[in-house]
């Protein structure tokens, strides 16, 4: 049983996206803290914070590690984090190198990172789905760009224009948003390493050193003391947002387009009551995302209050939103490729 329509057993066939959400599961999740904690071992070895077999040990730990998840349900319950029982698992059966896992960081640390970690894969997927979004529009366009087409402001009839006029406006913010996911790929995501207050204390004059070394291994961007400073989160979900934004704008218009003839979209779409009805369902859904994405960006920016050096209720709100962003916007990059593919006639006959 599930309140998310993303996951749930029967509407996912509809709003999930299996791709995407594995990104967001347990043993993702987990898997990419451990590799920070991995890393981050190895950074602070070269540097001569701890012992190198120490680092070696703590490398071998993803093949063998198998966590407790019931223990973890529980200790977050009580911590607010999944860290402090994950670090006593991690540390049993690595002896004396136990002490030296997890050293100068927080909890903030490895569950960002392991967000940022995550959410490249996620950002790769979108920029593979986009292109196939700007394919299926320029299929369409040499298909039948040609054609004639009322255009309409206001939804009214205004003058006459191309099938390729309204594709044009269809595909050039995707276009857009595909080099946004690109730059964001190219420049790196950020690492988050700040310790315990975002002063790395612990690592005295090495912390800027470990860090970027850090950084290198996890192919993340080196940037300081964001751990109280969101706008790479908000960044991320507002990009989402428009994503699935410029998509709902192509839905709402192939759903018009359809009620009015200018466009035969195949597939289902079938009537319990009425079997001659062919329902205009993903260009509907393409909308629907849209409209909740835009919902939560408002909350992703109330997450960017975060008092002082750590907030627990900004930083778990974050943890609410965002995957449930990634998970709309993947839908929608699925639903428009396949919706597109789908017509079958565009424009006035």
């Amino acid at each position: 049983m599930t309140a998310s329509v993303f996951d749930h057993p029967i509407l996912s066939g509809l709003l999930g996206d299996d791709e995407i959400g594995a990104q967001f599961s347990a043993a993702a999740e987990l898997s990419a803290m451990l590799r920070f904690e991995v890393a981050l071992a190895e950074a602070e070895a070269a540097e001569g914070l701890i012992p190198g077999v120490s680092a070696e040990d703590i490398a071998a730990l993803p093949e063998a590690f198998v966590a407790d998840l019931d223990a973890l349900k529980q200790a977050i319950g009580r911590d607010g984090v999944v860290i402090p029982e994950l670090v006593r698992q991690w540390r049993t059966g690595l002896g004396d190198a136990g002490k030296h896992l997890h050293f100068g960081a927080t909890s903030q640390d490895a569950i960002d990172t392991g967000l940022m970690l995550r959410l490249v894969a996620v950002l790769s997927i979108f920029d593979q789905r986009l292109a196939a979004v700007i394919s299926a529009l320029e299929g369409l366009e040499k298909r039948f760009g040609t054609q004639s087409l009322m255009g309409r402001t206001r939804m009214q009839a205004a003058i006459a224009i191309t099938v390729a006029d309204r594709l044009t406006t269809w595909k050039a913010p995707v276009i857009a948003h595909r080099l946004a996911v690109q730059n964001l790929l190219k420049k790196g995501l950020p690492l988050q390493f700040g310790g315990a207050a975002g002063t790395l204390e612990k690592l005295e004059d090495k912390a800027a050193f470990v860090r970027a070394r850090l950084a290198t291994l996890l192919q993340l961007s080196d940037r300081p003391q964001w751990h109280s400073q969101r706008a790479a989160i908000a960044e991320i979900g507002g990009l989402f947002s428009q994503i699935s934004g410029s998509l709902g704008k192509i839905g709402q218009d192939l759903a018009l387009m359809a009620d009015n003839g200018t466009a035969v979209i195949g597939g289902g779409g079938a009537s319990s009551a009425m079997p001659h009805k062919r329902n205009p369902v993903k260009a509907e859904v393409l909308v629907t995302l849209a409209r909740f994405s835009a919902v939560q960006i408002s909350g992703l920016h109330q997450a960017l209050v975060h008092e002082q050096e750590r907030s627990g209720a900004a930083w778990t709100l974050e943890w609410m939103i965002l995957p449930q962003m990634a998970f709309a916007t993947g839908a929608a990059t699925r639903l428009a490729t396949e919706v597109l593919q789908s017509i079958e006639d565009l424009g006035d006959r």
